[in-house]
């Protein structure tokens, strides 16, 4: 077998074929002297193209963005052409614009990648984190079939241009049910999920190349807001004559002084509050979310609350601590609870977890380290960012302090 063989490709344009001003872009790919040429279902408006380099014009933006393309094709050939040799296939210009078009095999697509990837990880992810990938899917689709026109599209299609276009679509998307579009960071967390995905895609050899290879992430930093010791002490004292509206505060209360998440206490069983070598009670379980485990001790508030629904029969039934309810229940409930209470900041069940970083253990001395093991934060640099909001509150505190000293 013929172990050296001449290569090349060179792009052009069908001028017969043009339509409204634009022609399609063909790519002429030579083996040993025998050319075959390629279709790339990408059209170029002819006064664009500069028929001697074989290329967009430079001096213009859609020649920029076609030269872009063409690179990225010439980057996929070479890499068609190199495996080829690598699994010592016979080499022709067919080979290579087969192994390019998938035409040999049944070629992967987003859409085969994401079911692929949300079936093999249903019992690895958490549902929480599940869900999430369901709703990146949700605007993936609607990307598809609002940008590209498509309702799929091959593995081999994404680019850095696919990745660009997707930010820039999310970035403009105008939800029908709230006015808010969706924040910088939000963008963020559904670019990661792709790439995520596609980094499987990478290992399980359905693409060659990463397309996030020169996309960076721009998140940008966030402070977490928090309840204060007299927002969390209003909360707390404040009468509450519905039950349900009493059974949430009780819970939310619960975690602004054991740092669980809702997945978490909602869970929660009496054999995971032990009496451990210092003869207190301690909250020894493990996080939903990541697995790792979480070992706290009570602090008198929150032994008040254990106590409160020992005998609770909705619990008791299901065999837990606290009875069920919904995230978005307990929300929607600590919306009424923030009336009731006179306190403007918008209050979710994960502000809990905030504050028992901030107000209760930062605040009063806890070392950070010993906090990042109580929420189950595998990265000390998780926590550090509950230690920026604590320079906030200091600032606060010590013009306080100016102003008493005069």
């Amino acid at each position: 077998m013929k172990t050296t063989n001449s290569y090349g490709i060179y792009f052009t344009i069908r001028p017969d074929k043009m339509k409204d001003g634009k022609a399609p872009v063909y790519v002429c790919i030579t083996v040993n002297g025998k050319k075959i040429f390629m279709a790339l279902k990408h059209w170029v408006n002819i006064k664009q193209w500069d028929k001697r380099k074989g290329c967009g014009k430079t001096s213009t933006v859609e020649g920029k963005d076609l030269n872009n393309y063409l690179e990225d094709v010439r980057n996929e050939l070479g890499d068609c052409y190199r495996q080829l040799q690598v699994n010592r296939k016979i080499i022709t210009a067919e080979a290579i614009k087969q192994a390019f078009q998938r035409t040999g095999e049944d070629e992967h697509t987003l859409r085969k990648l994401i079911e692929y990837h949300n079936t093999t990880q249903q019992n690895t992810l958490a549902w929480g984190t599940l869900k999430n990938y369901y709703t990146t899917q949700k605007y993936l689709e609607l990307f598809l079939k609002d940008k590209i026109k498509a309702k799929d599209v091959h593995l081999s299609e994404l680019n850095y241009k696919f990745i660009q276009d997707f930010e820039h679509y999310l970035r403009n998307y105008q939800p029908l049910d709230h006015h808010a579009g969706m924040s910088n960071n939000g963008v963020m967390k559904h670019l990661e999920r792709l790439r995520k995905m596609l980094n499987l895609a990478v290992r399980l050899e359905w693409l060659s190349r990463d397309p996030f290879e020169k996309y960076k992430m721009k998140f940008l930093k966030v402070d977490k807001e928090f309840l204060t010791a007299q927002e969390l002490k209003i909360i707390e004292t404040k009468e509450m004559k519905v039950e349900r509206i009493a059974m949430v505060r009780d819970l939310f209360v619960f975690c602004c002084y054991t740092g669980l998440a809702y997945i978490d206490v909602i869970n929660l069983k009496p054999e995971n509050v032990i009496q451990a070598f210092d003869g207190k009670d301690w909250i020894k379980t493990h996080r939903q979310k990541s697995n790792v485990p979480v070992n706290t001790p009570i602090l008198p508030k929150g032994l008040q609350i254990l106590e409160k629904y020992r005998d609770n029969i909705r619990a008791s039934s299901r065999g837990t601590i606290f009875p069920m309810i919904s995230n978005q229940k307990v929300n929607s409930y600590l919306k009424e609870i923030a009336d009731l209470c006179g306190i403007k900041k918008n209050i979710t069940f994960h502000l809990a977890r905030h504050t028992f970083a901030t107000t209760v253990t930062l605040s009063n001395g806890v070392p950070i380290e010993t906090v990042s093991k109580m929420l189950g934060h595998t990265k000390i640099a998780t926590t550090q960012v509950y230690a920026r909001v604590l320079e906030r509150k200091i600032s606060e505190d010590m013009a306080k302090l100016h102003l008493k000293l005069g």
